[in-house]
């Protein structure tokens, strides 16, 4: 049986934990993402998932390896953050990242799901800010609730086709994302965290990997977040 894993974003992050759990366990793994993984066994597609045109060049190439997989897991991973408020955002800006964040995964859905067999999965890679919000996150907490319903939507379009999805919402996961984000503030967002760390990106790949092998998750928005203090 020939198994093959999507990863967008696998270079780095939760990505790159995502396709080196795929890789370990058989799938032949290829990263969409603007730099290659530093491991060299995962495949690198070049594309900007900021740029729709990348994106749907690579979706091309993508169909044709894919239909020859028995098994298809395409994960939707890659995404823009940005600092902004509603005060500030511009219409051009916002469209902007939601290009990246929701227009770039459909057209990866589109051009895959007709090779797609069953028994394959769609799986987004969300946020505890894809059903809450915070300061200074405009674009990017509009666009993780929009991936919540984008992944509803795969759910009820494939109904009867054998492909399930689901959608991971990571909290506070140590990566240069994250990092970038919140600068010296460490200290403070693992104070908000019950568990009081960070999570490990291979905590998420291992949730992600759970999905893919759980069909009666269909549907699902599952968060993993340490348990978070609300205040």
């Amino acid at each position: 049986m020939r198994r093959g894993a999507v990863v967008t974003g696998g270079s780095r992050g939760i990505g790159l934990a995502t396709a080196r759990l795929f890789q370990s366990l058989g799938h032949e793994v290829i990263s969409l993402s603007r730099s290659a993984s530093p491991t060299p066994e995962i495949a690198h597609l070049a594309a900007d998932i900021t740029d729709l045109a990348q994106v749907e060049q690579a979706a091309d190439i993508l169909s044709e390896r894919a239909a020859g997989w028995d098994q298809t897991i395409l994960i939707h991973n890659a995404a823009v953050h940005r600092h902004d408020t509603v005060g500030d955002l511009s219409a051009r800006d916002l469209l902007a990242v939601l290009s990246a964040n929701l227009a770039a995964p459909q057209a990866l859905n589109r051009r895959l799901i007709p090779v797609m067999k069953p028994g394959s999965a769609i799986l987004y890679v969300g946020s505890t800010l894809a059903e809450k919000a915070v300061a200074g996150a405009a674009s990017y907490v509009a666009s993780k609730h929009g991936m919540i319903g984008l992944m509803r939507a795969t759910c009820q379009d494939l109904a009867g086709s054998g492909i399930h999805t689901a959608c991971v919402c990571p909290g506070f996961t140590d990566t240069e994302m994250l990092r970038t984000h919140i600068g010296d503030a460490v200290e403070t967002i693992t104070g908000m965290v019950v568990a009081g760390r960070l999570l490990k990106p291979e905590e998420i790949a291992n949730l992600i990997r759970v999905c893919a092998d759980s069909p009666a998750l269909n549907g699902a928005v599952l968060h993993a977040n340490l348990g978070q203090i609300e205040r």
